[in-house]
């Protein structure tokens, strides 16, 4: 029996030819979300525009009415417009594009196709993403050998851009000084001392850059932090979760800043369907990526491959039977995008909205934004909540008590007062991390301050009380 064509109803579809509503809660409507939830955590998981709902349920319909010419024709049709339209908006050829579930899943790729060497290092920091420092402890951890060894660049924020590259620069130099007797002879392309002959052998030492930070939400210079690296002979892999769709160009161009990775959540900021990821493999690079993850029916033996190389975008074609939706209507997030006016007219109110909205959430709470010189916010500000501060670790709070007071800020601004904003303890300070969106006006942070304050009062007065008691 043939299905009836979808209609949307209003607020699930748009006339490009007219303007759309104003910046702040008028566009609200064209967003899924429920009328008396005041979202300032559109960073965590995204939050999709009514039109791309609508888009991926009419293609999930069209897909089951023929599975065959879909997944055998169509699907790779639409996945090749979706990677022609993001490696354009990331200055980067489409063979260096494919698209994945997460960002998580992205760096996997990378981190577990080096060949690596007793002896190779991998640089983290203090405030790389839990899943992505515990993939380096992986790969340190595993049973069988050869296993890198995991270091760390200690960032304690507030720090200056200068005070960032100046860390970074140092734990490089002083990571190579006590491993003086190690040949890192196996560097990236662009880096001076790289030949052909030598690819792969001798070992090596990979960064792990955050080009954004998720606790806290802070902007690091790491077009900079590349560029030292590519100097000092050290591969970078870029964990850009939070960038595409908050960083724009020209500040992404991946063509001129020549990281030897990129990865990036199209889910989080650029509005596309869960899940939804790019990976950026330079084609310089892509003999390092063997497989994708998990190993296709592409895959390309070694020997196979130093002749016609590894089919790094075969390969990511089709890794398995999955909904394929987020990654065929990232064209639809981007038309909406384009819509409300572009990258740019975006950015600049989702900008301004974090800077004016932290200063208002800050005002509050009686507290300070963590970046009182801004050089650190994109579209997420960081702002203290008011509980004690200690100035050694456990002075203030046992492990229980951080873990007790995690989840009564968690499910107090979710259940009682319908609301969220991110909440870490950094720097012997609890923070909250907001994202500031295209439907937020400042007076939700307002609400949102108004909901820690309740919230912080009874954390005092019980989970902090208990504590002393």
């Amino acid at each position: 029996m043939p299905i009836h064509k979808l209609t949307p109803v209003d607020g699930e579809a748009y006339d490009p030819s007219k303007k759309p509503p104003p910046f702040g809660h008028p566009l609200k409507y064209h967003f899924a979300l429920d009328d008396d939830y005041v979202n300032l955590n559109h960073g965590s998981y995204g939050s999709l525009p009514r039109p791309v709902i609508f888009a991926a349920t009419e293609l999930a319909y069209k897909i089951e009415r023929n599975p065959d010419l879909f997944h055998r024709i169509e699907y790779f049709e639409g996945l090749n417009k979706s990677r022609a339209s993001i490696a354009k908006l990331i200055g980067a050829e489409t063979d260096e594009v494919v698209l994945v579930p997460n960002a998580t899943h992205a760096l996997n790729t990378v981190l577990r196709n080096f060949e690596w060497r007793e002896g190779d290092l991998i640089i983290a920091a203090t405030t790389t993403y839990g899943a992505v420092a515990n993939t380096a402890l992986y790969l340190s951890d595993r049973s069988e050998q050869p296993r890198p060894t995991v270091l760390a660049v200690d960032y304690t924020f507030p720090l200056t851009h200068a005070q960032i590259l100046e860390r970074f620069t140092a734990r490089l130099r002083e990571a190579k000084q006590a491993h003086a007797s190690t040949s890192f002879t196996d560097v990236p392309p662009l880096s001076p001392g790289h030949s052909e002959e030598g690819r792969g052998k001798g070992n090596k030492i990979v960064a792990v850059i955050d080009s954004i930070t998720a606790n806290p939400g802070a902007l690091m210079p790491w077009k900079e932090m590349v560029r030292v690296a590519r100097e000092e002979g050290v591969w970078t892999a870029i964990d850009a979760a939070h960038s595409i769709g908050q960083e724009a160009k020209p500040d992404i161009n991946l063509s001129e800043a020549q990281p030897d990775f990129w990865l990036s959540n199209c889910h989080k900021w650029l509005y596309a369907k869960r899940g939804c990821a790019v990976l950026y493999v330079p084609k310089r690079n892509q003999y390092i990526i063997r497989s994708s993850i998990p190993t296709s029916h592409d895959y390309v033996r070694p020997e196979k491959a130093k002749v016609n190389g590894t089919d790094f975008v075969l390969q990511h074609e089709w890794t398995g039977t999955a909904d394929e939706t987020p990654y065929i209507t990232v064209s639809d997030a981007l038309a909406f995008r384009e819509w409300l006016g572009g990258e740019k007219a975006i950015n600049d109110y989702c900008h301004q909205l974090a800077l004016d909205g932290s200063k208002k959430l800050a005002e509050v709470l009686g507290t300070r934004v963590l970046d009182e010189s801004g050089e650190l916010t994109l579209n997420m500000p960081n702002v203290q909540l008011p509980l004690p501060v200690e100035k050694t670790p456990g002075e203030v709070y046992t492990p229980a008590q951080l873990r007790k007071i995690n989840a009564a800020l968690r499910d107090g601004l979710l259940k009682e007062w319908k609301t969220y904003g991110a909440h870490y303890f950094h720097a012997g300070a609890w923070w909250t991390r907001c994202s500031a969106q295209v439907y937020n006006e400042v007076s939700d942070f307002e609400y949102l301050g108004k909901a820690f304050n309740a919230l912080c009062k009874e954390i005092k007065e019980t989970i902090l009380a208990e504590g002393s008691a």
